[in-house]
């Protein structure tokens, strides 16, 4: 297995969006957020995707000079455009400004519309919880996925992300809407692996384990069968209701490729003017350290709470470097020359 150190990997994708036109400051957040994804084991929206981005790019569909516009404000709760700019810098904007409101209002709400992917969406997360604040966000995509009992895509797998701060590590889940993410299935494609579990139907139907057949299917599983499909159609409903902007109906129509046009919803919260922040982070302490107390499973080594296995893979990865795809990194090395 090839490892990349972080700092090479960073730089390189910072040359690779420079080339493709942005300015410096936005090729620099960007770079380092793809790089964090692949550092903490998120490859599939870390390096895997720059190359798609910088296709999107160069297609026109992404706007780089783009920035978000205010449309409405309502105390704790401002829309803004998002002019189908950067995902990741219009992210972390949304991101900034909902925590800059939850420090007068306790609540901080903004609503994205007309966006564009935002790669892994828990950076958002980890990045409210590494400022002390606790956050729930989440986006619609276009339809990747079948509705309970369908067969063809009418819903988007729609991310989902909540974080909680703590000194210890943030607990920070970070999930799609599908038992598996296409990028999770690329992954495990590329290192000619089977999932976990089964993740979706091959073309004739059946139930499999296999990624490649799934990926050509688009016939994901929801997570947790009817229940994962029922929360992915009120997250589309609900992320256009907060920002006025495309249901999941509406990207298909705007057709340019994944999450252009998106509804994203970031909410963020001050501990402090809750419970406080020694409350905060005793009652966090006692959720993390009881999870971890689990009595293992036969299968299992340990029980861990959401975003410690990311925390772990950013130690480790750090110290001996991101483990990368032999032919994606040749290829966004490519893109850097």
């Amino acid at each position: 297995m090839q490892r990349i150190e972080f700092s090479l990997m960073q730089q390189t994708i910072f040359h690779a969006l420079q080339k493709a036109g942005l300015d410096e400051a936005s090729a620099r957040t960007c770079a380092r957020i793809h790089t964090e994804s692949s550092c903490d084991g998120i490859s599939s929206h870390g390096l895997n995707r720059v190359a798609r981005f910088v296709d999107y790019v160069n297609k026109g569909w992404i706007d780089i000079h783009a920035k978000p516009e205010l449309e409405k404000s309502l105390g704790a709760i401002a829309i803004y455009n998002g002019n189908r700019g950067i995902g990741i810098t219009n992210a972390l904007f949304a991101v900034d400004k909902a925590a800059e409101m939850a420090k007068e209002y306790g609540v901080g709400i903004v609503a994205l519309k007309n966006s564009s992917h935002w790669m892994r969406g828990g950076s958002y997360g980890w990045h409210a919880a590494q400022q002390g604040m606790a956050a729930i966000c989440w986006t619609n995509t276009e339809s990747c996925m079948p509705a309970w009992g369908g067969k063809n895509t009418r819903v988007g797998n729609n991310p989902f992300v909540m974080a909680v701060p703590r000194a210890r590590g943030p607990i920070v889940l970070d999930m799609a809407m599908s038992q598996y993410s296409y990028g999770k299935l690329q992954v495990t494609r590329l290192k000619n692996e089977k999932l976990p579990f089964p993740g979706g139907y091959d073309k004739e139907g059946h139930l499999t384990d296999d990624p490649g057949p799934i990926e050509a299917s688009m016939r994901i599983l929801p997570t947790g069968y009817w229940k994962g499909s029922g929360l992915a159609i009120v997250l589309d409903a609900m992320a256009a209701l907060l920002s006025a902007g495309s249901p999941t109906n509406e990207i298909d129509k705007i057709g340019k490729g994944s999450c252009t046009g998106a509804s994203q919803i970031f909410m963020v919260f001050d501990p402090t003017q809750l419970g406080g922040a020694e409350f905060t982070e005793r009652m966090a302490d006692s959720v993390a350290d009881y999870v971890n107390q689990s009595e293992p499973a036969e299968n299992s080594r340990d029980v861990r709470y959401p975003g410690q296995t990311a925390a772990s893979n950013r130690e480790q990865n750090r110290r001996l470097g991101i483990p990368v795809d032999e032919a994606v990194w040749n290829e966004v090395m490519r893109l850097a020359e």
